[in-house]
């Protein structure tokens, strides 16, 4: 039995996850996604049993406090029956409390907890959150709001010691009169891809393809901390089919100059907000987070550009992360903890069970092959070098969306059809989806305007000039890139790989892009990896100590 506090936190909303803080200094999280291999799978009842219990071990220790967190959907209504389910599936403690956090506040606890600040300014900018009369934290309504206005914006101060909310945008939720810069993104993402979720990322990277100019389409209008949608924004997004993806021709510019229109506007807003909580608190750190805060190319003008002299983006700023976020409130707020875990790694899925390697690599599908070379990073630079795209899976997984090392798919940034094979022959998506470069950490400036480490790959920087055409399979249209800097406290074998390749070939960059094929999340098992190289273009798999191949 546990001698320490034992905290299960669960996001029930979209992007269920659950997580685990042990003790005051130990996490795990899982997101539901990559049991389902369904992305962006919403929480619902018997995720527990079925989903996180049999993936997760530690969840059969003895829990001393379950903390849930919803949003705006119906989800809870069916409280009495998820705590009937925690109650059957758990090993609650005699004195156990399960009890609620709303979803900002949820959010707020995810990203400057673990942030290295000791005091900050904290943003919660999202969709949509929980409504008034849920909310867990003091805040003060204006005078006659209804308990069912939704959080859209959150802003506050922040120290060890308490966080204090200075303000927060609230919204009717009627989608016929959007306001909020989360909403105001997500209805830019529908006019361009109706179907589906999750597909803000996309809107992202085509914005450099299009001219902001070209539309005609005003700022948004910021008053202070809120954030209203011009009648112009709204009109045009009720044209719903002027402006759907197409991959050329006129309507793929179309649909690239509402992409360039809404991203300008939505970087200028948010710039403004930055300026808006920045003067109200005077600090100069910033913790963001919230589904907005995916956004790499705003974060990047928002590090270079705004007002805060370090801003801390959570590797799962999203709906994802908010299960950490409820683990910690419940280790601080709820049982009066001081929490120790920082976001150093984002490696937080659970422990690998060497037996299911060996297992997995014994039972290869036909067309498969596994070795065990004397030196596999030796053997996996060969193969980079002769242009083959090489998966990698080890170790715990990553909690949030950006492969970070351990489920990644690696590849040569010098080749210039690497990009079009990756997106085509691997991804099974967009042809103009950029891909993310590792760099060594002491060589990241020589290569790319950047300041400062960035393990979590959560902003993007220009690639320099002179190295644009040495590094085409990571350079974006726009001569930016959204890079991850390796160190070998985070990233051991990352780092010895791309020491291994620059001592090769003079380069210390690699591409890495998640280790997924078409429509799938990240993968989390043994299996899934192979999987992944049985049904896809990828050349190779790394799975430490076994390097598996394809034999055709």
């Amino acid at each position: 039995m546990a001698d320490f506090p034992i905290v299960v936190g669960i996001n029930r909303t979209q992007d269920g996850s659950i997580a685990v803080a042990v003790g005051d200094a130990g996490m795990y999280s899982l997101q539901k996604e990559r049991i389902t291999r369904r992305k962006h799978h919403w929480g619902r009842l018997g995720d527990l049993p079925d989903r996180y219990l049999p993936a997760m071990p530690l969840l059969k220790e003895p829990v001393d406090l379950v903390v849930e967190g919803y949003s705006s959907d119906a989800e809870i209504e069916n409280l009495e029956d998820y705590h009937e389910e925690l109650r059957e599936s758990l090993s609650l403690k005699e004195d156990a409390r399960i009890v609620q956090v709303s979803h900002h506040l949820s959010h707020l606890y995810s990203a400057f907890h673990p942030s290295p600040f000791e005091q900050a300014a904290g943003l919660v900018v999202d969709n949509q959150g929980s409504p008034v009369r849920r909310f867990t934290e003091p805040f003060t309504p204006p005078p006659g709001a209804s308990g069912d206005l939704l959080e859209v914006a959150s802003f506050y101060r922040c120290t060890r010691d308490g966080v204090e909310c200075l303000a927060k945008q609230l919204w009717h939720g009627d989608w016929a009169d959007p306001a909020g810069l989360g909403c105001f993104y997500a209805l830019l993402t529908k006019a361009l891809w109706p179907e589906g979720e999750g597909n803000e990322g996309k809107v992202m990277g085509l914005a450099p393809y299009g001219d902001p100019d070209a539309l005609g389409l005003p700022e948004l209008d910021v008053r202070g901390h809120e954030v209203l949608i011009p009648p112009a924004w709204t009109e045009l997004f009720a044209r719903r089919e002027d402006f759907l993806y197409e991959p050329g021709g006129e309507p793929f510019r179309r649909a690239a100059n509402l992409a360039a229109a809404g991203q300008r506007a939505f970087e200028h807003a948010l710039a403004a907000l930055a300026d808006w909580l920045h003067a109200r608190t005077g600090l100069d750190r910033l913790a963001f987070a919230g589904g907005t805060a995916l956004n790499c190319s705003a974060n990047g003008l928002l590090i270079r550009r705004g007002p805060f002299r370090e801003v801390f983006v959570p590797p799962s700023p999203h709906d994802g992360g908010t299960a950490i976020g409820c683990a910690l409130y419940g280790l601080e707020a709820v049982l009066g903890v001081r929490g120790r875990w920082r976001w150093r790694d984002d490696f937080l899925g659970p422990d690998p069970d060497e037996s299911e390697i060996t297992a997995a690599v014994g039972s290869l599908p036909d067309g498969l092959v596994a070795e065990q070379p004397d030196d596999l990073i030796a053997a996996m630079v060969a193969l980079l070098e002769d242009g083959r795209v090489v998966g990698l899976h080890q170790g715990r997984s990553e909690s949030g969306p950006r492969a970070l090392g351990n489920r990644s798919i690696i590849g040569d940034p010098r080749r210039p059809d690497i990009q079009d094979y990756i997106n085509y022959e691997v991804k099974g998506r967009e042809w103009f989806r950029p891909l993310a470069p590792l760099v060594l950490a002491e060589h990241a400036q020589r290569f790319f305007d950047v300041d400062r480490p960035a393990p979590f790959m959560q902003y993007a920087t220009e690639v320099r000039p002179e190295c644009r055409e040495l590094l085409p399979g990571i350079t974006h249209v726009d001569g930016t890139a959204r890079l991850q800097t390796v160190e070998p406290e985070r990233t051991p074998f990352l780092h010895a790989l791309l020491t291994r390749w620059y001592a090769r070939t003079g380069l210390p960059v690699l591409i890495n892009t998640s280790l997924n094929g078409p429509g799938r999340p990240l993968t989390e098992t043994p299996e899934h990896s192979i999987d992944t190289l049985r049904t896809t273009g990828m050349h190779a798999l790394v799975m430490p100590p076994y390097l598996i191949r394809k034999t055709d």
